[in-house]
This record gives structure tokens, sequence and C-alpha cells, in this order.
């Protein structure tokens, strides 16, 4: 049986740790811990945290469960899945924020995390547009399409439609790969072509094409597939 946290000394404490060290130094159990603020019985809250962790097999999993997954767990209750659903809200909310106020030149590792925040671990395809301004910060992020991205011929009309009416002054595209592989379709690739070719039409850049799944990230961009070289205004 696990002792009580407050029996353990005090920089082992989660709490107490987070004070001294800042939150970087707690482990993903120990953070998650704080949220769940106790145990169930013969277990701590980081015993419990741990088993979570476990169960899920990683904390991008566990973040993105569903309340009937987690409530299924001994001592998890609709209540916590809230808490930490408000949590993980809170951190894509910030990561749009920032990219609200900043150049995605100047923040490019905030979009990744924004991505894959937003829609990584969905059990769907999601296809989505980030709108930029001349400065290259974010107008909007929009989902404009789910499911299968065969249907290439559709796209380009829509996304020119939406990108217009947002004055926008270039854009970056992004969809998920459910089955965790990132790496580019023959489609995925047609559908980058077709778009930047539609794009120029109108004298706006697509600056990328992102691909994200719950274990990995592509970006035509760094991958050297995009012709644009956009330098920001």
């Amino acid at each position: 049986m696990h002792s009580p946290i407050t029996d353990w000394p005090k920089m082992e404490q989660p709490r107490e740790k987070l004070r001294a060290l800042g939150a970087s130094a707690l482990s993903d159990a120990e953070l998650l811990a704080i949220f769940l603020r106790v145990g169930v019985k013969g277990k701590t809250a980081v015993a419990l945290a741990e088993d979570l962790l476990h169960h899920f097999g990683n904390l991008p999993r566990l973040l993105s469960c569903t309340p009937e997954e987690l409530t299924q767990i001994h001592g998890m209750g609709i209540s916590k899945w809230s808490q930490i659903q408000a949590a993980y809200e809170l951190v894509k909310r910030s990561l749009e924020k920032t990219l609200s106020q900043e150049s995605v030149f100047s923040s490019p590792g905030y979009v990744r995390e924004f991505l894959q925040a937003r829609f990584g671990r969905l059990p769907h395809e999601v296809f989505l547009c980030l709108y930029l301004d001349s400065r290259l910060h974010l107008i909007e992020c929009q989902e404009l399409f789910r499911g299968s991205l065969t249907h290439t011929a559709v796209y380009p009309r829509e996304i020119l439609k939406e990108a217009l009416s947002r004055n926008a002054s270039a854009l970056i595209v992004a969809h998920n790969h459910p089955s965790g592989n990132p790496l580019p379709s023959i489609a995925d690739q047609e559908l980058t072509k077709i778009l930047s070719k539609a794009l120029q039409l109108v004298d706006i850049p697509l600056l990328d094409h992102c691909i994200v799944s719950d274990s990995g990230f592509f970006s035509f961009s760094d991958a050297g597939l995009m012709k644009n070289d956009h330098k920001q205004k």
C-alpha cells in the first residue's frame, strides 16, 4: 500500500516540487496527479496517474479519451474527465492565441504543437485551413472538410472562397492521418500541387501543407516540397 503523499519528503510531493522547481521539473504522472488531487483506496494520486498513463499508453491518448473510456477506470468520474479536458482546451487556446500574435515563421514550433493538440489524435480525417494576414499572424483556423480527402477537385474552389472572404495574405493547410503514419500519400501530394497553383491565381501563397498523426508530423515545407518562397512583409 502506498503511503499518503503528505507523508512523503517535501521535495517529492508534486505541489511542493512544482513550487520549488517549476512545472517542467515534474513528470507526466506528477503533473496529472495535481489535477486528480486525490487517489483511491490503496493508491496515491501519483500512483493513480501512473496507472492511467499505462492504461492509455501515453499522455496524448489520455488527453483525447472519451468520458466513457475514462469513467470505466476505478476512481475516475466525469468530473475528473472534465477537469482534464478543460486544462487541455486551455493549452490549445493558448497556442492558437500565440499564433495570432506572432509570425508563423518566428514560432514554427507553435504551429506544430497547435496542430497536434488540435486534431492529431482524432479517429477521423479532418482538413484545416490556417488563414494568415500580411504579417503572417493567424487570422483564423477553420475546419473545412471531414472524411476522405480523395475528391480533390472540390477543395481548391472552397478554400479560395474562404481565404478571399477573410482577406488572407497567405495560407497553411493541414490534415490528420488517423492511421498514425504522417507521410504524404500520392493524393496528398497532388492536392498540394493543385491547391498551390489555384492560390497563385489570386496571389495567396500556400506556405505549407502539414500532416499530423498521434505519433508524428510531416511538413511539405520542411521537406523542401513547397515552391513558394514567401518572405514576411
